[in-house]
């Protein structure tokens, strides 16, 4: 059986995300003799009984080689657009071939943003997802950069990983990247420590993260690798940073840093927590805070503002009266009719809307505390 991170014995489906600098040379061609060797891991890992999607970036790096695009394709965004058309046809390819070889069917999953942040198209996700690994299938997943923009893109394979996860249920995710997990500072400084392992993720964590990307080819850093990290744990899985420099990443015993999961929230409220994206925000006083700390709906008495622009249904962030964001819920209210009733009694919403009032600006029962 296989060694190495999550293995399959405790852990039935397993996320694998691998970054442009370990799938991609400096020159921008395929580094095709690492990426045969973790074909055979995966095919390992199948063989045991663990079903293994991966989240694979490259596209980008790959089609500005063949385009000969200056920056690595990341010049201007129709750029990377044209260099992500491009070059995902020879990662699709690739893939194919080193899992063929190891007797794996590969399946090709593009997605964006929107099609993980809408429930609906979340579920059709997660359905395709079910289907491909029941059927033993090993989905390589991207995010659609040709269609991409900057306004509406994950960004970073890190967090799609992450999602992923959660729409697949998957007990474990490992990021292989240039860098071996978790210092409490830069690596590059003098005394950088590696952090082992993270129990729970608050701000001295998130502190110690680096924006930067090692390799100058990939777009995630440390601090998108928390953020992954959380949206993981959240869901009910652990999430370990791994390097993928070394031959065979999947089956090696070597140093990393895992984030420890908590209890699995019930999946729509971990859809929830998990999202990148919000139609607006509704800022609460301090006893509301204390009152959705302890699972109550925010009541508009309790709200003091809102910001954006949301209908009902949409998913709206909620903050404390410092700033600090405490919880992700779908409005019950269009931002008008919200705006209306900051600070009001519930009492007094019939008269103030002229329609039979809801019971809450965001009910508990579709609100996710972060």
């Amino acid at each position: 059986m296989t060694g190495g991170l999550f293995p399959p014995a405790s852990c039935p489906r397993l996320i694998v995300k691998i970054g442009s600098a370990l799938l991609v040379d400096p020159e921008g061609g395929v580094r095709r003799a690492w990426l045969e060797a973790i074909a055979g891991d995966i095919a390992e890992r199948t063989r045991a009984g663990q079903q293994v999607a991966v989240v694979s970036s490259g596209a980008i790096a790959l089609g500005a080689r063949r385009l000969r695009l200056a920056r690595g394709g990341r010049a201007s965004l129709e750029d990377a657009q044209a260099a992500a058309a491009t070059g995902q046809i020879a990662l699709s390819q690739v893939w194919a071939e080193t899992l063929g070889a190891n007797g794996l069917t590969a399946a090709q999953m593009l997605v964006t943003l929107d099609d993980l942040e809408h429930r609906r198209r979340y579920l059709n996700a997660a359905a395709t997802l079910d289907r491909l690994l029941g059927l033993g299938v090993v989905p390589v997943l991207n995010e659609n950069d040709s269609v991409a923009t900057e306004e509406i893109r994950f960004g970073d394979n890190d967090r799609l990983a992450a999602r992923v996860a959660q729409a697949a249920a998957a007990q474990g995710v490992i990021l292989l990247s240039d860098v071996d997990g978790l210092y409490d500072r830069n690596p590059a400084l003098p005394g950088a420590q590696h952090i082992a392992r993270v129990e729970r993720i608050d701000a001295a964590v998130e502190a110690m993260a680096d924006k930067g990307s090692a390799s100058g080819m990939g777009s995630g850093g440390m601090v998108s690798k928390i953020a992954a990290a959380r949206i993981a744990n959240a869901a009910g899985a652990h999430l370990a940073i791994a390097s993928g420099r070394v031959e065979r990443p999947l089956s090696a015993d070597a140093r990393h840093t895992l984030f420890v999961a908590e209890k699995a929230a019930p999946a729509r409220k971990a859809w929830l927590a998990g999202g990148l994206t919000a139609r607006g925000t509704i800022h609460v006083d301090a006893g509301a805070a204390t009152a959705l700390a302890s699972g109550k709906s925010l009541l508009a008495a309790g709200a003091t503002r809102v910001e954006g622009d949301f209908a009902r249904g949409d998913l709206v962030v909620i903050a404390g009266p410092q700033g600090k964001l405490l919880a992700r819920g779908l409005a019950e209210y269009p931002v008008e009719d919200a705006a209306r009733l900051v600070g009001r009694r519930n009492d007094e919403h019939a008269e103030i809307l002229g329609y039979a009032p809801r019971s809450a600006l965001v009910h508990r029962s579709h609100m996710a505390l972060l």
